[in-house]
């Protein structure tokens, strides 16, 4: 019985150490000091851009949209719990992120969206 119990317990432990990979081969990196949020029922759709126009008074910006991810609301909620766990860590490290002068983040109620 015991011999049955530990295969069943390196298993399982075997795959709680299952490690990730990354092939960053192909990745493009790109800068973006803005990004965009729209949602529907089924998905949520980040928009990441590029703003060059920070000139006070303008009626309009322009954004070029460099990268557009889509996500399922279940991988959006994970990543959106893991972003909080690594600012968290960071704050932890360097300080507290003051965010009292930047914009506020709008609310995504009615599937439009929202920059941040």
């Amino acid at each position: 019985m015991s011999s049955t119990t530990n295969g069943t317990e390196q298993a399982a432990s075997q795959s709680d150490q299952r490690r990730i990979h990354l092939d960053g081969s192909r990745a493009a990196t790109t800068y973006a000091n803005t990004c965009h949020v729209g949602s529907t029922k089924e998905e949520l759709v980040l928009n990441f851009g590029l703003n060059q126009f920070w000139e006070q008074g303008q009626p309009d910006l322009r954004v070029q949209v460099t990268n557009r991810i889509i996500l399922s609301p279940f991988a959006a909620k994970r990543l959106a719990l893991l972003l909080g766990a690594v600012v968290q860590q960071y704050e932890g490290q360097f300080g507290v992120l003051d965010l009292g002068g930047g914009p506020k983040p709008s609310t995504m109620s009615d599937g439009q969206g929202g920059a941040a």
